[in-house]
């Protein structure tokens, strides 16, 4: 539970020309995690105590906030953010809110996990940012209430202590709690305004639910799959891939630089569990003058298996979804998807289920981390 970069006081004024120009901000290590508050996993900021100047809801819109100067409503500047109003005491002689004021927001996680590390992000809050904040973190089966999140008989666990913040920056947090949470409660002290929050983690699954379903998509991200690392990231990330949702606009695949070389692109997965799989399918969805000319599937089982082409190099079409049913099942820990010789994919679904050791692994884990 350390502050990776620590960044207090007020940002300058606004004074016109690229609002970005002197946000504050750093590369945090944990950022190659999965956004687990991504609304696009289904995350939801459920409620707060507060919202006067500017709504809950855009504390997990994707993208960095956006600034307007000249944005004005019947409550006041409007804010790409959650803001509440000024808190003040109980009386004249003690107009200062107390030492324990706080606003608060509940978040619901998009896919259960361990958190790896947050960010609250400030942006354009420049002088109506939080002194301080705090992140508390609890594990709840189902869809609770924000009533029964409150309920005093409900175990929070802190992730991020109550911590000094800085104005228009991206204040990052390193968390070390090993376990498996469901729901946040972000608190800001006393009050102010907050742009984004990302949470990044491990997604760790429900085995029995993976179990009922049966055949299911084993690098998915709200499975518990993950990116180990790609060739090229130039124009977005390859966790793009394994969202669970349709990709909507170019840049919700993976795209990578125009190669002036023999070489070609690729991506390393590891799956869910060791699993056997039975149908792939490559998305090539708004790719339509840079989408990969060809693309192969590989699999290995374990760190040091070797890699087997499950799916030999194919061609594919722009904007087009292509499923290819296996002659025999593959078994294997990790995938790699190759395409040639550069250009992008919008989706990989890798369809099978988890081996009898995969599904005891998967159930050890979720066993350690709920305990």
């Amino acid at each position: 539970m350390t502050a990776i970069e620590s960044f207090t006081g007020d940002a300058h004024p606004y004074s016109g020309g690229d609002p970005y120009a002197d946000y504050r901000t750093a590369d945090f290590p944990f950022t190659h995690h999965a956004d687990l508050a991504d609304r696009r996993l289904g995350a939801g900021v459920i409620a707060a105590n507060d919202e006067f100047f500017a709504q809950r809801e855009n504390l997990l819109l994707p993208g960095r906030a956006e600034f307007d100067p000249e944005h004005f409503g019947h409550k006041g500047k409007i804010m790409d953010g959650w803001e509440t109003r000024r808190r003040r005491g109980a009386s004249a002689e003690h107009p200062w809110p107390a030492a324990d004021d706080h606003d608060w927001a509940l978040i619901r996680l998009g896919a259960p996990g361990v958190v790896r590390g947050i960010v609250v992000d400030t942006a354009h809050f420049r002088g109506n940012y939080p002194q301080a904040v705090s992140v508390e973190a609890t594990s709840v089966a189902g869809a609770p209430s924000p009533e029964e999140l409150l309920a005093d008989d409900v175990k929070w666990t802190t992730l991020v202590p109550r911590t000094p913040v800085g104005g228009h920056a991206a204040n990052g947090f390193a968390v070390a709690a090993e376990q498996r949470v469901t729901h946040l409660r972000l608190k800001q002290h006393p009050d102010g305004g907050i742009a984004r929050l990302r949470v990044y983690g491990e997604v760790v699954p429900d085995p029995v639910w993976l179990a009922a379903l049966g055949t299911f998509d084993v690098v998915a991200l709200e499975h518990g799959g993950r990116v180990e690392d790609a060739s090229d990231l130039f124009y977005s990330p390859a966790t793009h891939t394994i969202r669970p949702d349709r990709s909507r606009k170019m840049d919700d695949g993976w795209e990578t630089r125009r190669r002036r070389d023999r070489g070609h692109d690729w991506i390393r997965y590891r799956l869910v569990a060791q699993a056997r799989i039975s149908a792939v399918e490559i998305d090539t969805a708004y790719l339509k003058g840079n989408s990969a000319g060809w693309a192969s599937v590989s699999v290995k089982d374990g760190d040091d298996g070797d890699w087997r082409e499950i799916l030999p190099r194919t061609r594919l079409q722009p904007d087009t979804d292509h499923c290819f049913v296996l002659p025999e099942p593959a078994v294997g820990t990790h995938a790699r998807v190759d395409i040639f010789p550069d250009g992008g994919i919008s989706r990989l679904r890798l369809f099978g289920s988890p081996t009898e050791r995969g599904a005891a692994e998967l159930a050890a884990r979720h066993r350690e981390l709920t305990g």
